[in-house]
């Protein structure tokens, strides 16, 4: 059903089953899958693609980049399946100097007046708590938390299942499973509650807390990873950790000493 007061451009792309309210307005390189809610007065521009099931609350607005570099270039918002972008919530496509494109995967859930600016990628599963904005390029891995009235700084990474308490100032790279809090965010531990609901073997998630141990007991981070003995390294939940913080030695990992 597509409400009489909502503006579609005739070059839009709307699938099967989609719903679109009242004063919503849909510009012409916009492309809506299967079974999608749209409620009234959202707004969705540019080159935006949006998957099937997903359901969009009142004054969602998707639109150019809030970069001053952007001068029109046709660049890329890709959003999966089975979201929902709740109210007053802003998503930018990406910029040329990104990559071109913003993507966001599966089943997550955008609270009231989040942002995801441009060039980001977060992946599925992911909850963002009201009032949280995504600076650009941020990347946020599967199954992360991040708690009301947080900031994530641009370029930062947020490792899958980390849990970032609310009021959180990331600046630094958190682990995978990791828990960070604090004005400038500091390491608390390890998501021990989520990695158990989520089934993960214990005898991997003891190892786990054993490796996290090592590796935060200096400031030396890269050295303690040298030192971790074989067995350790072949449990799949201390892989992801390890190759989160070897895959960019020059970002801040979030740290006990943070």
């Amino acid at each position: 059903m597509i409400h009489p007061t909502a503006i579609i451009d005739k070059k839009a792309k709307i699938s099967k089953n989609v719903e679109i309210g009242p004063y919503s307005v849909i510009g012409p390189g916009v492309e809506i899958g299967e079974n999608t809610i749209i409620q009234s007065h959202v707004s969705i521009f540019g080159n935006t693609k949006i998957g099937n099931g997903n359901k969009i609350y009142p004054f969602v607005s998707i639109n150019e980049p809030q970069d001053l570099k952007y001068d029109g270039e046709l660049t890329n918002l890709v959003i999966g399946n089975n979201n929902k972008i709740r109210e007053y919530v802003t998503i930018n496509p990406g910029t040329v100097g990104g990559g071109g494109k913003t993507v966001i995967g599966d089943n997550c859930l955008f609270m009231i007046s989040s942002h995801i600016a441009h060039d980001c990628k977060v992946g599925n599963n992911v909850i963002i708590a009201n009032n949280v904005p995504l600076g650009g390029h941020a990347i946020i891995e599967d199954n992360v938390v991040i708690g009301g009235n947080s900031a994530v700084q641009q370029f930062t990474r947020i490792g899958k299942m980390a849990m970032i308490g609310g009021m959180t100032g990331v600046l630094n790279d958190v682990i995978p499973y990791g828990l960070s809090t604090g004005n400038r965010n500091s390491l608390q531990g390890l998501n021990l509650i989520g990695l158990r609901r989520a089934k993960f073997n214990n005898k991997d998630i003891l190892g786990l807390s054993e490796v996290y141990k090592k590796i935060f007991s200096s400031k030396n981070i890269i050295d303690n990873i040298s030192k971790i003995d074989n067995p350790h390294i072949e449990n799949p939940l201390v892989k992801d950790v390890i190759n989160f913080i070897t895959k960019d030695k020059k970002r801040s990992i979030c740290t006990p000493f943070s």
